[in-house]
């Protein structure tokens, strides 16, 4: 029979030999072109939990008939042949599709759901971990209100944590980034990075944030006006001023300087004005935030390179644009024999 599998695995599979497969995916975009030579066509942007790909279907095959019925937001199985093509990536042959019936479909919207547990335990239980009653209860307050929400944003629409959850996994990374550098430089305060880097992308809720049922990051307008670091910094204040602050009032630091140091940690997580910041970091927190952000997307992109780019010579593979490097496979770990 041929085999089930998600579009991360089809992705490390397939090279350049044909491989027979079958996929569980939903259509996010179904959008009918036609070619330089006039020639309709359809592209077919498919996503699952863990990745996206674009199929193209075109006027003389079965495909395109199809296509030409299927709603937006239909959750499909695509069977047919991959293969990698140097100058399109990773593209099907001969590939047919036919809707999911319902209990497929459920099994594929709660594939996703699963795959989001482990990090937000971990989150949760790190909040919980807060020393600072102020910091900790606004962190409690964005989770309890909106926990799904955070649970199913992506961090990205490309490059990096670019799918449904992957702004939770990317934030309970960072975590334990942030826990590890707090125990190497412990002059750091570990209840403002922990609480900035919970906070850093809470903006994405609303600008890369599919909906309850979906894998699709539609365009949002909030979103698209104010950014996600405007969002975060409005985010915060809007919590802060539901916590009990005259129990508070007493507290070193005061309440207000925490507040303007959180803030200062989600302005300026990007690093750089000219990266979007509206700020520079200032602070030994704000530092080692912009440091853990960075370096967890740029692992992110490597490694999901070594599982899935094609090799243009042996052991150097594909470009990475945003990086602007062909990686390295990197060397493998040493094993005792």
């Amino acid at each position: 029979m041929t085999p089930l599998l998600t579009i991360s695995e089809l992705r490390s599979t397939v090279r350049e030999t044909p491989v027979p497969a079958r996929i569980f995916a939903q259509a996010t975009e179904v959008l009918r072109r036609d070619s330089a030579n006039g020639k309709p066509y359809f592209e077919l942007k498919l996503r699952d939990s863990g990745d996206a790909l674009l199929l193209r279907a075109w006027n003389d095959t079965p495909a395109f008939q199809a296509c030409e019925k299927l709603a937006q937001g239909t959750p499909i199985e695509v069977s047919g042949e991959f293969q990698v093509n140097g100058q399109f990536g990773l593209e099907g042959r001969r590939w047919t599709l036919r809707a999911l019936k319902e209990e497929e479909s459920e099994s594929l919207f709660s594939a996703a759901q699963s795959n989001t547990v482990a990090s937000m335990e971990y989150v949760t239980a790190q909040i919980e971990s807060l020393s600072d009653p102020r910091l900790k209860a606004l962190s409690e307050a964005f989770l309890r209100e909106f926990g799904p929400r955070f649970g199913r944003a992506s961090a990205a629409r490309a490059h990096h944590h670019a799918r449904r959850g992957g702004l939770l996994d990317h934030t309970a990374q960072m975590l334990r980034a942030a826990e590890a550098i707090c125990a190497t430089y412990p002059s750091l305060n570990r209840d403002l990075l922990l609480a900035g880097t919970l906070f850093h992308d809470t903006g994405k809720l609303w600008e890369t944030c599919p909906p309850e049922r979906g894998f699709e990051i539609p365009r949002d307008l909030r979103g698209e006006l104010l950014g996600h670091i405007t969002i975060g910094i409005e985010l915060i204040n809007s919590l802060w001023r539901s916590l009990p602050l005259e129990e508070w009032k007493e507290l070193s630091p005061p309440s207000e300087t925490v507040r303007l140091h959180l803030l200062h940690l989600v302005a300026a997580h990007h690093g750089q004005l000219e990266f979007g910041s509206p700020v520079e970091p200032k602070t030994p927190e704000a530092i080692a935030l912009n440091a853990i952000d960075n370096l967890d997307a740029k692992l992110e992109m490597l490694f999901q390179a070594a599982a899935s780019q094609p090799e243009v010579a042996p052991g150097i593979l594909d470009r990475i644009r945003p990086l602007n490097i062909n990686p390295v496979l990197p060397l493998p770990k040493f094993e005792a024999s």
